[in-house]
């Protein structure tokens, strides 16, 4: 069973920066393909950005050029960097592997 867990939501002013972190549970030896999606009230779940265990990048279209996905050496830990934050970001992050979800992050772009 895969565990994630995510840490670093909070509240930040637009225009504000804030960084999100998941350390997934699992062998080292496998560097493994990372997502992290966001789900607004109301909304459903939306793909936010992914790292593949290659190194390969790809964002939504809403966060790009804003945010920054990345990993921590070979270590199945990621980070989603959030810049230029708008009040529209405002969601619960989640990270995912595979089929597994960590329990997500509450993340207030408010002034």
């Amino acid at each position: 069973q895969v565990r994630l867990v995510e840490s670093g939501g909070g509240l930040v002013q637009p225009g504000g920066s804030l960084r999100l972190s998941c350390v997934a549970s699992g062998s080292i030896n496998i560097i493994y393909t990372l997502g992290w999606y966001r789900q607004a009230p109301g909304k459903q779940r939306e793909w936010v950005a992914t790292i593949t265990g290659e190194g390969q990048i790809s964002y939504a279209d809403s966060v790009k050029g804003r945010f920054t996905i990345s990993r921590e050496g070979r270590k199945n830990t990621v980070f989603l960097q959030m810049n230029s934050t708008k009040p529209e970001d405002t969601a619960v992050y989640y990270c995912k592997r595979g089929t597994s979800w960590g329990q997500g992050t509450q993340v207030t772009v408010s002034s």
